[in-house]
């Protein structure tokens, strides 16, 4: 199963506000909302796209706000940071901006050789920015240079109770072993989409009890059905226990839980997010999966404006 695993494709996480997620996320942050859609098991709460321009797989981060979710308590079992890459020599900007903005937690550190920026989201939601060569092309759309601006994900942290039947996972996934700084081992995709990226952290501590500022699940990338279908018989083969496959409009997705309680998700990098938009207004208008349509009058009425 070499290379079908191609990095990240998203990550989702939990929220208590969407207009408060939604201006963190393209104004402070600068990405663009790439869809506003809603949560296709309870579409009275939204599901916010952010990423670059197309939302392409290994730049999007998404959310379900909950409005007025109790916050998440860490601890292990969960995706405990998300990172993003920033052009090298950036970081004193960042720190500049995202201290006038009043994020909190901001604090530097190196890791594994890397110039890190560790910060909170609206709800404490663990965040890093990581100085990195990285050619992907960012989104510049909301007034953040192309000097400066997020390029993608970087990476994902696991913090877990035991580490080692998830590198066990990741090994079947086609990750490799690339090294270790204290107790956090490093995996890494030899080919990937500039998110190729998975670090576990090996900790001693409660279970975590997910709530806004978690991240609910992470997704990696596939090209296509076929490849999807290959990596599920190889994982339930391997004694996962897996969805079916699911259509999420713009890709289809399965689910299954690791080893150390974190969920994953499989998806596939068709059709994309301007199935049903054009690339010039993807985020703005808002989207309905088939089965909720006919909620549109009511679900305008009640969802949270988002400011923009």
């Amino acid at each position: 199963m070499p290379d079908t695993i191609k990095g990240l494709h998203h990550v989702t996480a939990l929220a208590s506000s969407a207009a408060r997620n939604n201006a963190f996320f393209t104004g402070t942050l600068g990405l663009r909302r790439v869809k506003k859609t809603v949560n296709f098991d309870a579409p009275d709460v939204y599901h916010l796209y952010y990423g670059d321009e197309a939302g392409t797989p290994g730049s999007v981060m998404t959310y379900f706000p909950f409005p007025h979710a109790r916050r998440g308590r860490a601890g292990s079992g969960e995706v405990s940071t998300t990172a993003f890459a920033v052009p090298e020599g950036t970081l004193d900007a960042w720190e500049a901006r995202l201290g006038e903005a009043g994020v909190p937690g901001l604090e530097r550190v190196n890791t594994f050789g890397e110039n890190r920026l560790l910060f909170q989201g609206p709800d404490g939601d663990g965040l890093a920015l990581v100085e990195a060569e990285d050619d992907r092309t960012p989104w510049t759309g909301n007034g953040i240079g192309a000097d400066t601006a997020l390029r993608g994900f970087h990476s994902v942290e696991l913090r877990l109770r035991d580490t080692g039947p998830t590198a066990d996972l990741l090994g079947l996934m086609g990750y490799q072993e690339e090294c270790r700084q204290g107790n956090v081992t490093r995996f890494v995709l030899p080919a990937h989409n500039g998110a190729g990226t998975v670090d576990l952290a090996q900790v001693d501590a409660p279970q975590a009890d997910q709530g806004a500022g978690s991240v609910h699940h992470i997704a990696f990338a596939v090209d296509d059905r076929a490849a999807q279908l290959q990596i599920r018989q190889a994982l339930t083969e391997a004694g996962a226990q897996i969805t079916p496959v699911i259509d999420r409009d713009y890709f289809w997705a399965i689910y299954f839980r690791s080893p150390g309680g974190v969920l994953f998700e499989i998806a596939t990098n068709e059709p994309g997010f301007d199935r049903d938009e054009d690339l010039a207004h993807l985020g703005e208008a808002l989207k309905l999966p088939q089965q909720h349509a006919h909620l549109r009058a009511d679900l305008e009425r009640r969802l949270e404006p988002l400011g923009d």
